[in-house]
């Protein structure tokens, strides 16, 4: 798998891997963490300008999109029910989602995000059982709990730097 920037004129790509995220995410159980629409054109398009946002390719075909963002996470800020292992700089993965057709798009995503050499930050939704195991089987461990700027729970995991 490659990965790479994406581009502007690899949004509607994004949007369909999105639309595909969604629906398995209702089939497994989870129909709450990314209402119709999220994350929305403005978004995706801010987070591109700025460099953070990444495609997966196999074979030359898009295969999962996720955002590498270095810094201070704003929600991160206060956890619950737990603490993060310390204050050291950190990347935030956020967005991680694929359209099914290639397995291994988060390992991908992981080990990209890893080779930067900082430790890494996830969440996810309680019923996002799927993305919780994911966490778990590539090293990341559940360390509480976060709100997000609406204030929608989410479960917070880390990574050490390798």
């Amino acid at each position: 798998m490659e990965i790479r920037h994406t581009r502007t004129d690899d949004l509607p790509v994004l949007r369909t891997i999105f639309d595909n995220a969604r629906r398995f995410m209702v089939r497994t159980g989870n129909p709450h963490q990314w209402r119709e629409g999220y994350p929305g054109a403005a978004l995706m398009e801010e987070e591109i300008t700025r460099g953070v946002c990444y495609v997966v390719e196999e074979a030359g075909e898009m295969v999962g999109t996720f955002c590498a963002i270095p810094g201070a996470e704003p929600t991160y800020q206060v956890i619950y029910d737990g603490a993060w292992p310390n204050d050291n700089p950190y990347l935030t993965i956020h967005r991680l989602a694929s359209n099914g057709k290639a397995a291994g798009v988060a390992r991908a995503c992981f080990a990209f995000c890893a080779a930067k050499g900082l430790p890494l930050r996830a969440d996810t939704h309680a019923d996002n059982h799927v993305m919780q195991d994911l966490l778990a089987k590539n090293g990341f461990v559940h360390c509480g709990r976060i709100l997000l700027a609406n204030g929608s729970p989410r479960l917070a995991y880390c990574r050490p730097a390798l």
